[in-house]
This record gives structure tokens, sequence and C-alpha cells, in this order.
């Protein structure tokens, strides 16, 4: 007995790492959460501070976010993302996504850029930009071996936002070390991922549903200052220019079957 927990314990132990060397895509670091809540400054990320847009009233030690104190919460769009994950994509059509999954024990991968994008028009926010994100998955867990297995899901939503203002010539992403081009790249606190021990020959279908809301925000004028290293009058200027948000997502799966991922995304402001 003692021998076959430890061998037991050994596949498990190799089917982790084979799933963590082949994972696509580490979770992105998000705007959303705020700065003093992480244990070190994120990689590449500058530090500062920035004044209020208003220059009077409570301040951010007081209130934490003293730009949108106040303010009307105002609605700025709803998209969606539809992905499937399945042995056959045939007849898949846009606006849905689909990805064909590698025979068990192999990980698949999945990376889909732009499913579906928000528009929004020149002074849509006066400072922040919020989303609430509900996704929800359907999926069908498989172990066709003859042993014991842990099946696993990985799931990391992105958002890339277009602005003229990244267009400005010299202005560098302190995350890429590059020109911004026109478009960041940011994350948000709803990577997500789950593991399943599956006994041999078992399938099952679990369906979970989530909701998460905004933080800090996944774009402000604070941290377009702090975090991207625009000047303050840049970051302004960003709030009166044209944006689009489009939706990305990636991730991987191991002995899964079939999989069915939705998420509905909309954006507030102030």
């Amino acid at each position: 007995m003692k021998h076959s927990i430890i061998c037991l314990s050994a596949v498990a132990f190799a089917i982790a790492a084979s799933f963590a060397n082949a994972e696509s895509t580490e979770p992105f670091g998000s705007a959303d959460i705020p700065r003093h809540a992480l244990p070190t400054p994120h990689a590449g990320f500058a530090i500062g501070t920035t004044p209020s847009i208003a220059g009077s009233g409570p301040t951010d030690a007081e209130v934490g976010d003293s730009d949108s104190f106040g303010r009307n919460l105002q609605w700025l769009g709803l998209a969606d993302m539809s992905v499937q994950l399945t042995n056959d994509c045939t007849g898949t059509t846009a606006p849905v996504v689909c990805q064909v999954l590698a025979p068990s024990p192999a990980v698949t991968s999945f990376s889909f850029q732009d499913v579906n994008h928000i528009a929004l028009p020149k002074n849509a926010a006066n400072s922040l930009m919020c989303y609430w994100l509900s996704p929800w998955f359907v999926v069908t867990y498989s172990n066709p071996t003859a042993s014991t297995v842990v099946a696993r899901l990985s799931v990391t939503p992105t958002l890339t936002i277009e602005n003229p203002v990244l267009n400005t010539p010299g202005l560098i992403d302190p995350t890429t070390g590059v020109a911004f081009g026109g478009q960041l790249l940011t994350g948000m606190t709803s990577s997500q991922r789950f593991e399943i021990p599956l006994p041999a020959g078992i399938t099952i279908t679990e369906r979970k549903r989530d909701s998460a809301v905004c933080i800090a925000g996944f774009l402000s004028r604070k941290t377009l200052v702090e975090t991207y290293g625009l000047t303050d009058a840049q970051a302004k200027d960003f709030f009166h220019k044209p944006t689009t948000v489009r939706l990305n997502v990636s991730g991987s799966v191991q002995y899964v079957s079939q999989a069915q991922l939705y998420f509905g995304f909309r954006i507030i402001g102030d």
C-alpha cells in the first residue's frame, strides 16, 4: 500500500510538472489590483504618485481614489466572449471561437485575441474605467487511462486598450520596454485554475458560475501615470480621446474532453 501511494504521488507530480511547463501564459499583471496591495512592485512597473484631478476635496489617503470620489457611475458598454474546446471545430462560426483538443494526456493550450470589442467615444469617462466580468463554464473532464489523474482547466482573460495618446512618439511602455504603438495590454483579477482528481475511466461534467467586479479599475488616470509612465497631462488627454477595448482569452486544459467557456463583460466608468 505504501509503495502504491508513493507511485501515485510520483505520477501526480509528473503530471503537474508537465502541465505547468506547457502553460501558454501566466496570469498577466492587472491594473485592477491596488498598488499598495502588492507585496513587491510588479516587474517593469514604475512607482509614483499622482495628485487628484480636481485638486481639492478628499485625498487618496482618505478615500483611496480621490479622482472618482463623488462622481456618478456611467454605463459604457457590453460585450461577451464564447469559446468552445472540442474534438472537432467544423461548422464553428464567429463570434464563437473554437480550439481542437489534443488527445489525452497531452495538454492543449489556446489563445484568442480580439474575440470581441467595445469602441468608446471621446470623453466617455472622467478618470476611471471598470469592468464587470461574469464567466460561466460547462466542462467535461474525462480520464481514459487506467490510473488516477488530475484534470485541469486554466483560463486567463486580458484586455487590449487602444487610444491615440498611446501613439505619442517616444512613449515607452514600462511593462514591455518598447513603444506602445497605440495600445497596451492589461489583465483582470479574473484568471482561474481548476484541478479535478479523476479515478481511472471516470467522466464528469461540471458547470461553474462566477463573477468579478472592479477594484482599482482596468484603466485609470492614476494607473496611466504610475504604471504606464504617461505624464499627468497625457493621462488626462487619454480620457478625452476615443478608446477601443478588445477582449482576449488564453489558457490550457488537460484531461478535458469538451468545454464551453462564456464571458459576459460590461464597462462602467466615472
